[in-house]
């Protein structure tokens, strides 16, 4: 593995030669998911918390000219073969960085939450319903201890998954790997809802069933899967 690592740079590097990581544009505005998510959280969200872990990710790895030119997924499935000054620092904020992307790539206003019959058809597939599928993510998101992630997850062999990580973690960092890519996640950190929720976490996930980009949904099964 750390061999593989080592050829990465070589591999990669005409191509992020002066690599910073940086944070994913939104697609809306922080007042556009009211009222189920409210802007002033939306806007603290990501101009602070999803900001910071971007800054923190390009401090961690100054000084590392071949992990800095690697791209962010690779340096969280290869956690546990970085140098041990920078793993948890890259683990916490270079998860910050990935799992916040596709959560607020995953996300648009009410008015465009419309789910593709073809989505709709996999999830009653693999669920049993759409509901279904919608309490398997609550389940998991609610259950979990703490701060941390609910996911959705297409499988090798193409079937569909939920899991829940903790903290920053991603399901396919090599610390708690579950096999899978992810295609679509809930916060569940206290920041994606206290100001709005305080303590109701339930409510919380039942309403951000309202502004989910299912159509974005669709598209990242589709690269998932190759179809």
């Amino acid at each position: 593995m750390k061999q593989f690592l080592l050829l990465l740079p070589i591999i990669f590097g005409g191509f992020f030669a002066n690599a910073q990581h940086e944070q994913i544009k939104l697609k809306y505005s922080y007042g556009d998911l009211e009222p189920f998510v409210d802007s002033t959280t939306m806007r603290i969200h990501y101009s602070a918390h999803h900001a910071t872990y971007v800054k923190n990710l390009n401090k961690a790895l100054e000084g590392h000219a071949d992990l800095k030119n690697m791209p962010l997924i690779m340096l969280l499935k290869n956690i546990n073969s970085l140098p041990q000054s920078i793993q948890m620092a890259v683990r916490n904020n270079g998860g910050g960085v990935y799992n916040h992307n596709l959560f607020f790539d995953v996300l648009t206003p009410a008015s465009n939450s419309v789910m593709p019959n073809e989505l709709q058809k996999i999830l009653t597939a693999q669920f049993g319903s759409v509901d279904l599928f919608k309490a398997e993510m609550e389940k998991a998101a609610s259950s979990r201890f703490g701060s941390g992630w609910a996911w959705l997850l297409v499988q090798p062999n193409g079937k569909l998954t939920v899991v829940s990580t903790a903290n920053q973690d991603a399901p396919f960092m090599d610390v708690s790997f579950t096999e899978g890519h992810p295609i679509f996640n809930i916060d569940v950190w206290e920041h994606a809802y206290y100001l709005k929720y305080q303590n109701k976490r339930a409510d919380y996930l039942k309403r951000l069933w309202n502004v989910v980009d299912w159509k974005q949904v669709y598209q990242n099964y589709l690269s998932a899967t190759g179809e």
